[in-house]
């Protein structure tokens, strides 16, 4: 069943070939698209261009997700690129293929930093894959921006985390499934460290609020076999309840297809997926998703320009049936977080500079306007959404306004209090609030 899925996934995803290295021209609609072993393609004049990394999986069990987050990044640096660049330089992206597996991604973050000399990178999905780089990030003191919705409790001088933080996804949707589908949940998720601690949040949270958990349960990241996992949920909510999903990956395909042939439908068995969002449903069918709901910051069916500017130059780049999603807008926007930063700084390869000026900057993006905060996440409007029978999300909330990211989760008495703010030394990256 898994190779059977692979070939498809390369179906899906094949509308753009993806190299370890490209090299985007101002001028003229295309790239170079070198193979999986090709070295970078070395510039004419090296003073013309300024380097920078994408690491992210385009194989292995997260190639699922990672590969149109590449494909997003790719983007923004062609439309800055044709815009004039930074500084009147051309971007060249250099990328490498984390390959789903951790230390892999910090052989390749190394590698990128120490051979390659690029200035930033814009890298990693899961939460393993990214404490297994912070490392790296941190002890050359470069910089990381980080494009996925994690589980908070961090806050990195060296990273910039442009997706979610838990009270930006994950508390808002535990809040409205308490008070629309249930008050009995079920936690599945994959075993590493963003389920595990999303769930000791959810769990704290339910617990605040009246909610109750009567199961938990983790299979191994990309493992299919889910039957035994289906079952524990029928036997712990036999009349039905809330599935909190946090699976990644591979294993989303085998569960929903699973959980339609077991009859535990969403009239049901409602679930709140955090790692599934359009380019999941439509790799896994939208058979198997429509009626099931996930939480994020944008869904495609956002009624903004910023949004419709995206989507369109997104399907004209890659073709008019691909979709664009969540995690593919946080890292589009992280590359333009980056290019404001540099301007402001007026140098690209003075990190410390660029770090610094990165605070407090706005831009107008895909999903609303969003402000760089000093704890170097993003403050984000919350969406939760229905996946329709078109594969598309229907929108059944959002905030008014911004939400600010709380890294350290307040929920969990361990964190409860504690606050992040580099723009003052004395503070960094965790300090007790007064």
């Amino acid at each position: 069943m898994t190779k059977q899925f692979n070939r498809r996934k390369f179906v899906v995803y094949g509308t753009a070939s993806i190299g370890t290295a490209m090299l985007l021209k101002a001028c003229g609609g295309t790239t170079e698209t070198p193979t999986a072993t090709t070295s970078p393609a070395a510039p004419t004049a090296a003073a013309e261009t300024i380097k920078v990394g994408i690491l992210h999986s385009l194989s292995g069990t997260m190639a699922i997700s990672e590969k149109s987050v590449v494909e997003a990044e790719q983007l923004a640096i062609e439309e800055i690129n044709k815009a004039g660049g930074v500084l009147g330089k051309q971007i060249e992206a250099v990328v490498e293929d984390g390959a789903s597996d951790w230390p892999t991604f910090a052989e390749k973050a190394t590698k990128l930093i120490d051979q390659d000399k690029v200035v930033t990178v814009f890298g990693c999905w899961t939460s393993s894959s990214r404490k297994a780089v912070l490392p790296v990030f941190e002890s050359k003191k470069h910089m990381l921006w980080y494009p996925v919705q994690y589980e908070g409790q961090e806050c990195s001088n060296y990273v910039f985390y442009t997706g979610a933080a838990p009270n930006q996804q994950i508390e808002p949707s535990v809040d409205w499934l308490l008070e629309n589908k249930g008050k009995e949940f079920f936690l599945v998720g994959s075993d590493y460290v963003f389920p595990r601690t999303a769930n000791t949040i959810i769990k704290a949270q339910l617990e605040a609020k009246g909610g109750k958990v009567v199961g938990e349960d983790y299979i191994p990241l990309g493992s299919v076999d889910v039957a035994p996992l289906i079952t524990k949920i029928k036997q712990a909510l036999p009349n039905g309840g809330v599935i909190y999903n946090t699976l990644n990956g591979d294993s989303n395909v085998a569960f929903f297809k699973q959980l339609q042939g077991a009859g535990m439908g969403p009239d049901k068995y409602p679930s709140m997926s955090v790692s599934i969002a359009e380019e999941e449903v439509k790799a896994i069918g939208v058979d198997f998703l429509k009626g099931h709901f996930a939480a994020w910051n944008y869904f495609q069916t956002v009624e903004l320009p910023a949004s419709k500017k995206f989507v369109e130059a997104f399907k004209a780049k890659y073709g008019a049936d691909r979709v664009v999603n969540d995690p593919m807008e946080a890292a589009y926007v992280a590359v333009y977080f980056w290019k404001l930063a540099v301007e402001k700084a007026g140098k690209a390869d003075d990190l410390e500079a660029v770090r610094k000026s990165a605070l407090g900057l706005t831009f107008d993006a895909p999903g609303g306007m969003y402000t760089l905060e000093n704890n170097h996440h993003l403050a984000k409007f919350v969406r939760l959404g229905e996946v329709g029978d078109d594969g598309l999300f229907k929108i059944v909330y959002e905030t008014k306004a911004a939400v600010v990211p709380i890294p350290w989760n307040q929920f969990v008495k361990e964190t409860k209090g504690f606050s992040c703010d580099w723009s003052d030394p004395a503070k960094g990256g965790k300090f007790k609030k007064a």
